[in-house]
């Protein structure tokens, strides 16, 4: 055993102290001691600094926690964190408020659009009324191109005035057809009247013109077996009249009877020859009725104007 473990009394060797280097002094009074400076010496935790009188608060700052780029940044890097902070309040808010009025929008939208009338009819309804208000929006539409297009033609000087007299020529056409002043030819039908054992009666005639004329008629006029013709009109009158004669506005006219008439062939043909109409009247009275389609039938009796008395046109 060496002279060191005897001298410990263990047995084991004494540690040796490590040399310090040697450290000048500060000169400096307020100088840490040279001790306290030496790496094997150790240091105390960070020291708090007390805020300076200014501070209301009187918190202390731990320097250990402050970092270098927040010490050299200074008072601008809390500055850009308060800023950012009301930035990020200023979007919140403002996000809040969008997102309320577009609620609102949508409410008010939902209850505009809303019609209880509609909201209870049925599918195949709205289809129905869809489609009836369509077909009258194209309607109504037509005419009124057709207005302005006569507007138009009547606005546009020599254009115009030959577009007046022409539409105003075409109305005392129609109307003299009307009337039974002029002749007229067209598509139609000839009704012969052909009596049996008894005569054809006027009511028979009369009933015959009706049935025409709700079947789309335009002008019409009855000859007899004698071929004396007259023309029919909105007054014409049928009388019975002696024997086998029939009275048509005055005029005796003979059997057997022919009613030109210009309209519809198909259509006037189908109106006489109903059951119980016409038809089966004369046939019931035991005479005859044939219907005869015309591809031009010809309506040449005029009868004369009428002198109004009392009518006047309405400016």
């Amino acid at each position: 055993m060496s002279d060191e473990h005897r001298e410990t009394g263990t047995g084991w060797p004494q540690p040796v102290e490590p040399v310090r280097p040697a450290v000048e002094p500060d000169p400096r009074p307020d100088a840490p001691d040279a001790d306290e400076l030496s790496p094997l010496v150790p240091q105390e935790g960070p020291r708090e600094q007390p805020a300076e009188s200014g501070d209301d608060d009187g918190a202390t700052v731990n320097l250990a926690e402050v970092s270098p780029a927040e010490v050299a940044d200074g008072p601008s890097a809390a500055g850009a964190g308060a800023a950012g902070r009301k930035v990020s309040s200023a979007a919140v808010m403002i996000a809040a408020l969008l997102a309320l009025l577009g609620f609102t929008l949508v409410v008010q939208l939902k209850t505009t659009s809303t019609d209880p009338t509609l909201a209870a009819t049925r599918q195949e309804d709205l289809v129905r009324i869809f489609s009836d208000l369509d077909s009258r929006e194209k309607r109504l539409q037509q005419d009124i191109e057709g207005l302005e297009d006569s507007q138009r033609q009547l606005r546009s000087g020599e254009q115009g005035r030959q577009a007046a007299l022409e539409e105003a020529t075409k109305r005392a056409d129609e109307l003299g057809i009307l009337a039974g002043t002029l002749s007229a030819r067209g598509p139609g039908l000839a009704v012969r009247f052909e009596p049996g054992g008894k005569p054809v009666r006027a009511d028979r005639v009369l009933d015959a013109v009706q049935e025409l004329r709700g079947a789309g008629a335009e002008a019409m006029q009855i000859s007899g077996g004698d071929r004396a013709s007259a023309r029919i009109i909105a007054s014409t009158y049928f009388l019975d009249g002696a024997g086998d004669v029939l009275v048509v506005d005055g005029r005796p006219l003979t059997g057997p009877y022919t009613i030109t008439v210009i309209g519809d062939p198909e259509t006037m043909r189908t109106a006489l020859n109903i059951p119980g109409g016409v038809a089966a009247s004369v046939r019931g009275d035991g005479g005859n009725v044939s219907v005869e389609d015309r591809e031009v039938a010809e309506v040449s009796a005029l009868h004369a104007p009428l002198k109004l008395e009392h009518a006047r046109p309405v400016s």
